[in-house]
């Protein structure tokens, strides 16, 4: 029985992947469109985190998509309102009906003569109903094949060995594979080995695995962590706890915005929802791109301007120097931002307090520092990071050589050496993820439009000089990018193989900038694509 094919695949069925959907929709009407989710509802991190105060750590004019600007007053989103917002946009567009839910992908084998992917895909062997295929009406829609003893190879690190009684593996084929996963483990956070945790009497959460039915009202709690998820857990639990203490090894820096913008609102006022929504959105953009900028080029200055404004939100007398300033430079790390100051209000009414400091190991009743100090706890919550995950986990396969991704480099930050047909969306690491992935659906359907216009069946980046210098393509000094970056892939020391954290230059390189380049390859089945002659352009 013949496998289904579709011309785009999209995994993922979060922020970017309905984002990806909804391009293609606009820009590519006559591709076929399916996406495969592995969990039973849209929205991606937004469906899944569930801890208190979950929130967008960026302003949602520049999170949200451009072709549905963010209305709502607040610039900062909680996470329920993000995920409406997600399932909406789908539903506005119609992407929603091109979900198939609990279809976790496992790999995909890419065959050269047949110019295809093969899918692999593991399902509940009863799922729910599926949604039609967005297909044009001359072609038909076949029957999906199942396979009936997955190998072990079908088993993943996020897909334990007691599901297969459960589930069935499915195939599906498809023209071009777009994944838009996002970059770690949906199903575990991380957790350092802790000494001596089996022996606290307490309750001990991840804030990847909240549970609903955490009872925190008067309990000490001891937030373990000083990245985005801890500054926003700990001003939303003291509201209720007796007492929140953020525990870090080393601070953060930490920056107050308005969850409100005053200056959009004004521009709203004076100027209609279609102008004025797009004008606070390149604003936000340039002040991003601007503080970025600083960051880089005059890292003693922007160290300064954040420790005042630290000093500016805390009681006289707090030392800031211990809890507010980083050993690193600003934008090493991602920087985290807290709306109307939430943080420090909670430090200056002594509902919140930080303690810098290392973990000797857990006692009974709470944490022992290596300083000597003992923090009392009834509740610890480690928001001790991510868990880097690749392209979701799935394995790639190129005419039967298993490709390694840490061997591929990044072709736009988008697309990799020696994968035909394929890319995935990546987002910035110093502003809005959406702004780059956004680009990046834009540029896939020019490629697919570009491809149908020629006569190309096939587009294939290619590796830069092998004596050009690779560098990790993730250039945070954040735990979880360090702890894998070796499974990454490399990107090189120019364009196309190099990812520019700059909105503006990739807005001309991605939406303007030409298609054929020496970067990229172009062909049809059955043959390797040939380069295109670009000495003229």
């Amino acid at each position: 029985m013949a496998r289904e094919h579709v011309d785009v695949l999209i995994v993922g069925a979060g922020l970017s992947g309905i984002g990806a959907a909804c391009r293609l929709r606009r820009h590519s009407p006559g591709k076929s469109v399916l996406i495969l989710e592995g969990r039973d509802a849209i929205g991606g991190t937004w469906d899944i985190f569930r801890y208190p105060g979950i929130r967008s750590d960026s302003d949602m004019h520049t999170l949200g998509y451009s072709f549905r600007p963010w209305s709502a007053n607040e610039a900062i989103a909680d996470g329920a309102t993000i995920r409406d917002y997600i399932r909406d946009t789908a539903r506005e567009h119609g992407v929603d009906g091109l979900v198939r839910f609990g279809h976790r992908v496992l790999g995909a084998e890419w065959s050269g003569g047949e110019a295809r992917w093969t899918v692999r895909a593991r399902r509940p062997i009863a799922p729910p109903t599926q949604a039609p295929v967005a297909t044009p009406i001359s072609a038909p829609i076949s029957i999906p094949t199942p396979t009936p003893s997955p190998s072990p190879a079908d088993k993943t690190a996020s897909d334990p060995g007691d599901e297969a009684s459960a589930t069935e593996v499915v195939e599906l084929t498809c023209s071009f594979l777009f994944v838009c996963t996002g970059y770690y483990r949906y199903d575990e956070g991380y957790t350092p080995d802790f000494p001596g945790i089996e022996n606290f009497a307490g309750t001990v959460v991840h804030p990847q695995a909240w549970p609903e039915d955490l009872d925190y009202t008067d309990k000490r709690v001891v937030v373990i962590g000083s990245g985005a998820t801890a500054v926003t857990l700990v001003p939303s639990m003291a509201d209720t706890a007796a007492h929140v203490t953020m525990l870090q090894r080393s601070p953060t820096y930490v920056m107050a915005l308005p969850a409100r913008d005053a200056m959009g609102r004004r521009l709203r006022r004076v100027l209609p929802d279609r102008a004025a929504l797009p004008l606070i959105r390149a604003k936000n953009v340039g002040l991003t791109m601007l503080a970025f900028h600083l960051s880089r080029s005059a890292p003693r200055l922007m160290k300064s301007v954040l420790r005042r404004g630290a000093i500016r939100q805390l009681p006289e007398g707090y030392d800031v120097d211990t809890h507010f300033a980083p050993r690193y430079d600003p934008w090493d790390q991602r920087m985290c931002f807290v709306p109307d100051g939430d943080l420090f209000a909670a430090l200056r009414g002594g509902r919140a307090s930080i303690v810098t400091d290392t973990i000797a190991g857990f006692t009974r009743t709470g944490l022992r520092l290596d300083s000597g100090a003992e923090l009392p706890a009834d509740i610890v919550v480690t928001a001790t990071g991510l868990n880097l995950l690749a392209i979701g986990g799935m394995t790639l396969t190129v005419d039967g050589t298993p490709i390694e991704l840490s061997r591929t480099v990044a072709y736009k930050g988008m697309m990799l050496s020696g994968v035909p047909n394929f890319a995935l969306a990546l987002g910035y690491t110093n502003a809005s993820w959406t702004l780059k992935c956004d680009l990046v659906s834009r540029y896939v359907c020019r490629l697919l439009n570009h491809m149908d216009a020629h006569g190309y069946q096939v587009c294939m980046p290619q590796a830069p000089p092998a004596d050009a210098p690779l560098e990790p393509l993730l250039d945070l000094k954040s735990g979880y990018v360090l702890r894998g970056t070796a499974m990454l892939p490399k990107q090189g020391p120019t364009a196309p193989w190099r990812l520019h954290q700059n909105y503006p230059r990739d807005v001309l390189l991605l939406r303007h900038g030409s298609l054929q380049d020496r970067g990229m390859r172009f062909g049809r089945a059955a043959a390797r694509p040939r380069a295109v002659d670009t000495s003229t352009r």
